[in-house]
């Protein structure tokens, strides 16, 4: 089963999101909250209790208190077990990349489909990177802020060049958004071995997740 936390100050919000999850049979809500503060309160509590963390949180951006970004942050740290799925009605790119920038696995308008917030929630828990079709390279281009210095810039790239040309083939992939089954037809390979080449990309450049794979390929001008 995969464990799904709700954080959003609209009560009727996270009640809609739950009754669409409640259509997977290998999906459950385990637990919600109405802003990022109370999130982190409750992780805590399951944490002392040993009772199972979430797998993946469907994080609001704009709350009271602690907002969605902040929150995605200190979680990510804390517990970078936990994926996180930011959700916001505001169709802007900052608000994107902020969340992307703090440790969110991906990013979703809250007018998605159920099937499509489903396959999301399984994406992520798999390993995937969820990215509107709006997030897309250009606006990763603009958001992204190229290092300062040419010589950290060099770092980075020398960082993907130590990859095998298959790994950075993927992290091109990936950079444009792909999921590993997408990539997996690209390259004529199984889904399994993709998987395994973004774990052993992943350990090699000491990243979290793929979308700190997509970050640090346009940070290093790939």
């Amino acid at each position: 089963m995969i464990r799904i936390m709700l954080v959003d100050d609209q009560r009727f919000a996270r009640l809609g999101f739950q009754l669409m999850l409640d259509d997977a049979s290998d999906i459950v809500v385990t637990a919600q909250s109405a802003d990022g503060r109370s999130a982190i309160e409750t992780l805590e509590q399951l944490a002392v209790q040993h009772r199972p963390l979430p797998n993946v949180i469907l994080m609001d951006v704009r709350m009271p208190g602690m907002d969605g970004i902040e929150a995605t942050r200190r979680i990510t740290r804390r517990w970078p077990t936990i994926s996180i799925l930011i959700l916001t009605t505001y169709d802007e790119d900052d608000y994107a990349f902020g969340g992307l920038d703090a440790g969110a696995s991906g990013f979703l308008l809250k007018d998605v489909t159920k099937h499509n917030l489903i396959d999301a929630v399984h994406a992520i828990a798999n390993g995937d990177a969820i990215l509107t079709p709006r997030i897309t390279r250009q606006v990763l281009e603009r958001g992204v802020p190229h290092p300062t210095s040419s010589q950290r810039q060099q770092e980075m790239r020398k960082a993907f060049d130590a990859l095998t040309p298959r790994q950075r083939e993927i992290c091109a992939l990936i950079s444009e958004g792909l999921i590993n089954e997408e990539i997996a037809n690209q390259l004529t390979v199984e889904p399994a071995s993709v998987k395994r080449a973004v774990t052993r990309i992943l350990a090699t450049l000491s990243l979290r997740n793929r979308t700190q794979i997509a970050i640090g390929w346009f940070k290093a001008g790939m």
